[in-house]
C-alpha cells in the first residue's frame, strides 16, 4: 500500500512541476516546404535536439514538456536559430519573406517586441550608409553630410543602448535578461571582456541574474582577462574553457530558408 501511495505522490509531483508547450508555426516561404526543422536547447555546453518536424504546406509544429522555462532555437540544418522561449501555453511562430515573429505567451511576446524594435534601429543604422553613398552620387557637400549623419548615428546608438539596457534590467529575473545580455556581450568581443556597459549592468543586477550560470561564467572570465591585461594576474598555462553563448539572435526568413 505504501509503495502504491509513494508512486502516486511521485507522479503527482512530477506532473505539477512539469509544464507543456505547443509551438504552431506557419510560413509562406516556399523554399521551407518539405524541409526538416529542429528544436534545440543548450544542456550545459552542448546543443541538444529536443524535437523535430517537417514543414508541410507551410505548417509545422513542436510540442513537449518542460520542468523550467528556457530559451530554445528553431534550426534548419546548421543555419542560425530562431529564438523561442519554451514556456507553458500555445506559442505561435510566423515566418514570411521579410520577417518572423514568435508570440502567444508572455515571455515570447516580450522577446518578439524587443527584437522588432531592435531590428528597426539596426535598419535605421544601415540606412545611414545608403544616405552617405547617395550624397556622394549627388555631389553634396560631404563635410555637412558627414556631420549630419554622425549626429543621426549618435541618436540611434543612444536609443539602441537604452532599449537593450532597459530590457536586460527589466528581465533580470527571467530567462530573457541573461539571454540578451550574453548575446550583446559576445557580439562586442571575441573573448569575454569588461566595459562600462557590462559593469553598469552588473552593478544593478539582482543576485539571481549574477548567479545565472552563463552570466557568472562570462563575468568571471572577463574579470580574469582584465586582470591579465592589467598585469595583476598571470595568463593560465592552458586556455580556459570558452563561454558558451546562445546562438546569435534571429536569422532573417531568407537565411532560415536558404539551402546549404
Amino acid at each position: 500500500m505504501n509503495k502504491i501511495l509513494y508512486a502516486v505522490i511521485s507522479i503527482l509531483t512530477f506532473t505539477s512541476c512539469a509544464d507543456t508547450f505547443n509551438i504552431a508555426g506557419s510560413s509562406n516561404v516556399s523554399t521551407l516546404d518539405g524541409q526538416k526543422l529542429y528544436l534545440k536547447v543548450y544542456k550545459g555546453s552542448t546543443l541538444k535536439k529536443i524535437d523535430s518536424c517537417d514543414v508541410v504546406h507551410g505548417q509545422f509544429q513542436f510540442q513537449g514538456a518542460i520542468d523550467s522555462v528556457r530559451i530554445a532555437n528553431i534550426f534548419l540544418d546548421e543555419n542560425v536559430g530562431l529564438p523561442v522561449v519554451l514556456e507553458g501555453g500555445d506559442i505561435v511562430v510566423m515566418i514570411d519573406n521579410t520577417q518572423e515573429s514568435v508570440t502567444g505567451t508572455p515571455l515570447n511576446d516580450k522577446l518578439s517586441d524587443f527584437r522588432q524594435k531592435f531590428t528597426q534601429l539596426m535598419n535605421q543604422s544601415n540606412d545611414l550608409v545608403h544616405k552617405h553613398d547617395q550624397a556622394i552620387m549627388n555631389g553634396s557637400d560631404m563635410s555637412a553630410v558627414n556631420a549630419k549623419l554622425a549626429a543621426e548615428d549618435e541618436v540611434i546608438n543612444q536609443r539602441t543602448d537604452k532599449l537593450v539596457t532597459n530590457f536586460v534590467v527589466d528581465n533580470f529575473d527571467n530567462v530573457l535578461g541573461p539571454y540578451v545580455f550574453i548575446n550583446t556581450c559576445m557580439s562586442r568581443y571575441d573573448v569575454p571582456m569588461l566595459d562600462a556597459w557590462i559593469e553598469d549592468i552588473m552593478s544593478k543586477a539582482t543576485e539571481k541574474f549574477k548567479n545565472n550560470p552563463q552570466v557568472k561564467a562570462y563575468y568571471e572570465a572577463a574579470q580574469q582577462n582584465q586582470n591579465i591585461m592589467n598585469g595583476m594576474q598571470d595568463a593560465p598555462r592552458h586556455e580556459p574553457s570558452a563561454v558558451v553563448a546562445p546562438p546569435a539572435d534571429g536569422p532573417t526568413p531568407n537565411q532560415l530558408a536558404s539551402p546549404k
